[in-house]
């Protein structure tokens, strides 16, 4: 069987091409600029384009046809629309990366499950994905497009350390904080509930799905078993570095209100997203790949995670406009409550 990827080098995709190297069952083809070649397992066949140039890549896969068709890059609506003019005729699957984060925010219930509602008024990425969504299940249902939807929470692997706040250069400043016994910023008061899915772990669900038949016209979340507050991902990340906690509990609404004018959008990310509870039904999903568990539980995945981050310094960087920022608003927190003392 064959499976073509496009992007294919990310934090999701390339815990699947590495969980299908190797497997006599796949032969299987990325599509993308080129630019991680070195990360990519051996055995990956690699086409050089861009997926943007749709007349490139028509030509360069012309007479191809494959099992399965993904795409890890495509955000908005007219990305999908190229992606089905380009492989209607020649995929027996094509499996749409949507997100968790579509889901209605606040939901009903924190129960989430495939059948709850998707709108979300505060993130225009989410809503850009639902687009894409209504786009793939109409030519489904008017067409018969044989389209699989997967949505994604929080997903990791060993180059990442998920966090609620940061700044716009990612994690590595709030590590940095940790280290040097600072406080860090954790959104409202750090009880709320999420769910973090290793990318090995999203694997098995993911390629569960490639092939299966069942999966066609569905939607699936993918996301592991295991719950955790916002405290206990904080606590677990300091235990793993060997240091004190030092959390600073900030309201989700006036860390957007502040945020806002030195460009990071918590309010997507936050409100739209991760201070939100959510516990993930994934019962549709076991029932298709009744192998999917949390095999890489948070306290194992972040050890694995920082062993790189900390032995590879020099793949990430410093953001001093960021460390600035978080002490500017534990100080104006300090100084509010003083006042009022």
């Amino acid at each position: 069987m064959k499976a073509l990827f496009i992007g294919g080098t990310g934090t999701i995709s390339m815990g699947i091409i590495r969980r299908l190297s190797g497997d006599p069952l796949w032969e299987v083809y990325l599509l993308n600029r080129g630019n991680r070649k070195a990360d990519v397992p051996e055995g990956i066949h690699q086409i050089t384009a861009d997926i943007n140039n749709e007349s490139e890549v028509a030509e360069k896969l012309k007479g191809m046809t494959f099992d399965v068709v993904s795409d890890f890059i495509a955000f908005t609506a007219d990305a999908v629309e190229r992606d089905y003019r380009l492989f209607k005729d020649n995929t027996r699957q094509y499996i749409f990366i949507s997100s968790a984060s579509a889901y209605n925010k606040p939901a009903a219930g924190y129960v989430i499950t495939e059948g709850t509602t998707l709108a979300n008024p505060y993130w225009e990425y989410s809503r850009n994905k639902i687009a894409c969504e209504e786009f793939l299940m109409d030519k489904y249902r008017k067409e018969g497009f044989p389209v699989t939807i997967v949505r994604p929470s929080h997903t990791y692997d060993e180059r990442n350390i998920p966090l609620g706040v940061h700044g716009n250069k990612g994690f590595y400043q709030v590590i940095k904080r940790m280290q040097e016994g600072k406080k860090v910023l954790i959104q409202g008061d750090g009880s709320s509930l999420w769910a973090l899915t290793f990318n090995s772990d999203f694997a098995i669900g993911f390629t569960g799905l490639m092939g299966n038949r069942h999966a066609i016209g569905e939607a699936f979340q993918i996301t592991g078993d295991e719950i955790l507050t916002w405290d206990q991902i904080y606590q677990t990340i300091a235990d793993a570095l060997g240091v004190e906690l030092r959390a600073c509990h900030v309201a989700t609404d006036f860390l957007c209100r502040v945020g806002e004018s030195r460009g990071y959008d918590y309010t997507g990310s936050l409100k739209g997203d991760k201070s939100v509870s959510v516990v993930f039904d994934n019962s549709k999903l076991k029932r298709l790949v009744p192998q999917m568990t949390t095999n890489i539980p948070f306290h194992k995945g972040v050890r694995i995670a920082l062993d790189h981050v900390l032995s590879h310094p020099e793949e990430y960087e410093e953001d001093p406009d960021f460390d600035a920022f978080c002490d500017q608003v534990i100080n104006a927190l300090d100084s509010a409550a003083d006042s009022l003392s």
